[in-house]
Formats: C-alpha cells, sequence, structure tokens
C-alpha cells in the first residue's frame, strides 16, 4: 500500500492506491500524537489516521468513535483490525472531511459536489455554514445555506402560520384543508349574493406577506414539501394558482339572473390531507346494499333462468362482484 504521511495537531493520513492526501500548513506547535494509530477504510481508500485529532470535535461522529470514551458502538474493527465507516461517501469527500479536523474549515475544490459534502457533514455531524465550508461556486453555496434557512424559516411559519388553520379544518371534522397565502395589503371583498363559483368559500386564508414571499421560489416549495412529508401529512400539493379578490364588473343575463366577474390575483397555495382511510371513504359500499330486483346470489352471477336473448343486467350489489375477484368454487 502505498502510504502518505501528514501530522497535523497529530494525524497522520496514509492513502490506497497513491491517492494524494491533501497538506497545508501546519502550526507552529502541533498536539503531541498517540501512537495508537487506526486505519479507516473509506470507498476502498485507506486511510491511517492518529484518533488524537478527533478529540477537537467531540461531538462529531467521528469524535465520539475515537475521542477519550472510545464509542465503539458505532463500528467495529473487521479482521484486519481496519474500521469501515462513511458508507455511501466517497475518498475524495473523506479527504476534505479530514483537512478540517486539521485545520477547522471545509475546503470544496472544484470538480467537487458541494451537495455530496453536505450530506457527508450531515452524517459525520460536522457543522455546515459559512463559518466552516470554502468553495469557489459561490451558487451552489447560497443555494445549500438558502435551504438550511428555508427549513428553519418555514418551521416558525408551520407552528405559527399553518397548523392553526389546519387544526381548525380539523376541528370541523375535515380531513384535508386548502389554504390560500395572502399579502398582508390584499383584501378579499366578494358579493354576498353572487360568490365565485369554485369552492373558494371553503378554502383557509392567511394573510402574510412574509409566506408569500416564502412560496415565490420553487426551492422553498420543496423544501416546505419535504417537511410536511416528514411531518405525516399526504397529498401534498404546493404552488400558485388565481385566487378571487373583489368584483370587477356585473353581467346581467336575460331572466333577471346576474353574473358577478371578479378579479384575480396569482397567489400561493397549500393543499395537503392528514386522511387514513382515504382509499375506503371516497366510495360507497355497496356491499351493505339489498338489490329487491335480486333474489339470491345465483342469480345475480347469471347461472339462474333468463329470458331468452335477454341479457341480465347488473345490480347495484353486483359492483363489488364485477370489480372484485369471483367467489371461490363459481365459475365467472
Amino acid at each position: 500500500m502505498a502510504e502518505e504521511h501528514a501530522t497535523a495537531r497529530g494525524m497522520t493520513v496514509g492513502a490506497e492506491g497513491g491517492a494524494d492526501v491533501t497538506k497545508g500548513v501546519w502550526p507552529a506547535q502541533p498536539r503531541p500524537l498517540s501512537h495508537d494509530r487506526v486505519t479507516l477504510v473509506v470507498d476502498g481508500t485507506h486511510f491511517v489516521v492518529d484518533p488524537a485529532v478527533f478529540t477537537a470535535y467531540p461531538d462529531t461522529v467521528l469524535g465520539r468513535m475515537f475521542g477519550r470514551a472510545r464509542q465503539h458502538s458505532f463500528t467495529r474493527p473487521n479482521t484486519k483490525g481496519e474500521y469501515e465507516i462513511a458508507e455511501g461517501i466517497g475518498a475524495s469527500i473523506f479527504r476534505i472531511i479530514l483537512d478540517f479536523y486539521r485545520v477547522g474549515i471545509l475546503h470544496c475544490p472544484e470538480g467537487v459536489s458541494l451537495a455530496e459534502l453536505r450530506e457527508a457533514c450531515d452524517y459525520l455531524c460536522i457543522n455546515f455554514d459559512y463559518n466552516t465550508v470554502r468553495c469557489r461556486d459561490l451558487s451552489a453555496l447560497l443555494h445549500e445555506l438558502s435551504n438550511d434557512g428555508a427549513r428553519r424559516q418555514f418551521e416558525v411559519f408551520l407552528e405559527e402560520l399553518l397548523l392553526p388553520a389546519m387544526v381548525s379544518s380539523a376541528q370541523e371534522g375535515e380531513r384535508e384543508c386548502h389554504i390560500v397565502v395572502l399579502t398582508d395589503d390584499d383584501t378579499v371583498d366578494w358579493d354576498h349574493d353572487n360568490p365565485p363559483p369554485m369552492g373558494e368559500e371553503h378554502s383557509q386564508i392567511i394573510y402574510s406577506t412574509k409566506l408569500y414571499r416564502f412560496f415565490k421560489f420553487i426551492e422553498n416549495r420543496d423544501v416546505a414539501k419535504a417537511h410536511l412529508k416528514e411531518r405525516g401529512l399526504k397529498n401534498i400539493r404546493i404552488g400558485i394558482e388565481g385566487y378571487p379578490t373583489c368584483k370587477e364588473k356585473v353581467k346581467r343575463r336575460p331572466g333577471g339572473k346576474s353574473e358577478v366577474i371578479y378579479s384575480y390575483l396569482q397567489r400561493p397555495f397549500i393543499q395537503l390531507s392528514w386522511e387514513k382511510e382515504e382509499g375506503k371513504s371516497r366510495h360507497v359500499d355497496f356491499q351493505c346494499v339489498r338489490s329487491r330486483s335480486v333474489p339470491n346470489l345465483i342469480t345475480a352471477m347469471g347461472e339462474g333462468p333468463t329470458r331468452a336473448g335477454a341479457t341480465p343486467t347488473p345490480q347495484v350489489d353486483e359492483l363489488d362482484r364485477l370489480n372484485g375477484p369471483a367467489p371461490p368454487g363459481l365459475d365467472q
């Protein structure tokens, strides 16, 4: 095994297959080396590391594994005494992780996916933010930071604005909710005798310019949808739709009827459900309906006497049989 050694705060790193190891400027007074080196196997690459370096970050996964407590419950060495860790993390990503323990910074070079580095940091409990990450692709960095901010902000919106509207629907016996987000300056002025003919009166309305701005971005809507799924909600739809705010004009139809034309604004909406048996409650269970025209099952199955040339007409209680498997012992 080709091996390179670099000492930083008591760390020795080796790479198999001639892989390069990141080197840099070492501290003037490095931490004393321990003689208890371990071999970490990541993505088929061997890294020989002095575990003393991980003690600087005891709250990370590697810090708990190889810190003073040596919590080996995370993983056990294989028959060669090597630790196979970080499954799913590439060797190039892990080199950046080891460099973090050396200098406290995650240097992401060009050609390395920042999203993959982010996933590795989440897996290893390493803080990923502007203070710890350096990369040339500022767009990718800001995108990851925006995702973090969107998750935190949506949790606040959910608890303070969305959940009360969902609870209000649940207390009315509903098992789904349609929420429209308007700005603080929007006004709704409907004609009580001629409301909009699209069922908007059943929507929950939230006035919040901040939430409106949040949902303007597709990425934020994706973050919100993922969070709602994690919280157990179903049939989640988040988008932009036209919402009637006030009447624009009234048309008189023959016969004295009037038609109100409304002005629509494009506003965000959320539709979701917490229904448990959603596949069962939206149809009538015809098994409980008895038909007077079918006296018994034999007649319903078409095996009883009928008029010559006549085609038996399916009855109400036959619908489940026609859509399901035949009873055992009966030929279709």
